[in-house]
Order: structure tokens, then C-alpha cells, then sequence
């Protein structure tokens, strides 16, 4: 069995239908989400957008708000003070020349404060259900340690890689799925390791074997 299968397979008995853990209604919300999480944890972005959006819950009072109410809203999350800023432009961008409106467009996106090529591809794969596939630090180290990239591997490569080793239907919810896989099994310390189906395949638990 192609190595690329066997991980699709093994990742749909484990997520048939992964959902993303961040909260949002609206597209601006998701958006805003995947910048505050940088960094951060999804669980602990949740607590804070939940606070934000309730008390600023339009595009215009997220811009008119005042940035030291918004840094101590997430304050929790880290890097508050350059990810308030961030949140304020965003708002302003959308209202003055989007209409409200997060743009398809990935270079309209990536022209954003804080925004990139990692949370765009997260954002229209997600919202809008255009296939692609986001590199996060779990992507690329699930994508290491099971040798569907190699270890000097950039970012960019790793992508690339995932792109050509799975079907372009399928980028989107392998996105989700190597996430949730690296968030919950395969983790960085401590990985759970024990009945998992892709040892055969996995660089760490060849390195074990030969230490036996």
C-alpha cells in the first residue's frame, strides 16, 4: 500500500469528519481566530474571541475599540500587544475597502497585518472550501516524522510535498486532520504512540526499533 494512503486511511479512522476547534459566526471572526492563534492554543483563543466578539460584535466597534481594551481581552493568548494591532487594521481594512467583507482573493489576504500564507490557506479552506493546506507546527512535524517530507524541509516545501502526496478534494480536511493527529496523539513530548497504525511508516519509532 502507497505510504500517502495508508496515513489518508488511518487519518479518516481517526477524524472521518474533523471539524476546526476554533469558534467563530462570521468570516472576519475566523480570520481574526487564526491570527490570535499564533502562537497559541485554540482551546485559549476560544476563551478570549468569546469575551471580544460579544462586546465588539461589528467590524466597525472592533475598529473603534480602544486597543488597551482590546489587549487586555487577550491578553491571555500572548503576543497582545502586536496582535491587538493587528485586529484594529484588519477591521479598518474590511469596513473601508472590502465592504465587510474578508476577500477571496489570496493576495488581497496576504496583504493583511498578520496574515500570511499559513492562515489564508487555513482561512479559505476552511470558510470558503477552497483546497489547500496549511503547514502549522503540527503539519510539519507529523509531515517529518512520517517521511512525507524530509527533515530539512521548509515550510513551503513540506506544503508543497503534502500537495503532491494527496488529493487536491482532500487537502482541506488532511489539513484538519494531521492537526487534530498532532494535537492529540502524535504529540511533540510524548507522543502517544502505542496501537498507533503508522508506526511502520514513522521515523521516531524507526529510531526506537535500533535502539533495542
Amino acid at each position: 500500500m502507497m505510504k500517502s494512503k495508508l496515513i489518508g486511511d488511518y487519518l479518516d479512522e481517526l477524524f472521518k469528519e474533523p471539524k476546526c476547534e476554533l469558534n467563530y459566526n462570521k468570516d472576519y471572526e475566523l480570520l481574526m481566530a487564526i491570527v490570535l492563534s499564533a502562537q497559541s492554543t485554540d482551546k485559549r483563543v476560544n476563551m478570549c474571541t468569546d469575551i471580544l466578539y460579544k462586546k465588539y460584535d461589528s467590524l466597525k466597534k472592533i475598529m473603534q475599540a480602544p486597543i488597551e481594551d482590546i489587549q487586555r481581552i487577550i491578553r491571555p493568548i500572548g503576543s497582545f500587544n502586536k496582535k491587538s494591532g493587528y485586529l484594529k487594521e484588519i477591521a479598518r481594512i474590511l469596513v473601508e475597502k472590502y465592504d465587510g467583507v474578508v476577500p477571496t482573493n489570496r493576495e488581497d489576504l496576504e496583504s493583511f497585518p498578520g496574515v500570511g500564507r499559513k492562515t489564508t490557506n487555513v482561512f479559505l479552506s476552511e470558510y470558503y472550501n477552497i483546497p489547500a493546506i496549511a503547514v502549522d507546527t503540527h503539519v510539519e512535524r507529523i509531515s517529518k516524522r512520517l517521511r512525507l517530507a524530509n527533515k530539512q524541509d521548509s515550510v513551503g516545501i513540506v506544503e508543497q510535498k503534502l500537495m503532491k502526496k494527496f488529493p487536491k478534494k482532500d487537502w482541506a480536511k488532511r489539513h484538519l486532520q494531521l492537526v487534530l493527529f498532532g494535537r492529540y496523539y502524535c504529540k511533540a513530548v510524548k507522543p502517544s504512540c502505542d496501537g498507533c497504525k503508522l508506526q511502520d511508516v514513522c521515523i521516531e519509532e524507526k529510531k526506537k526499533r535500533s535502539q533495542v
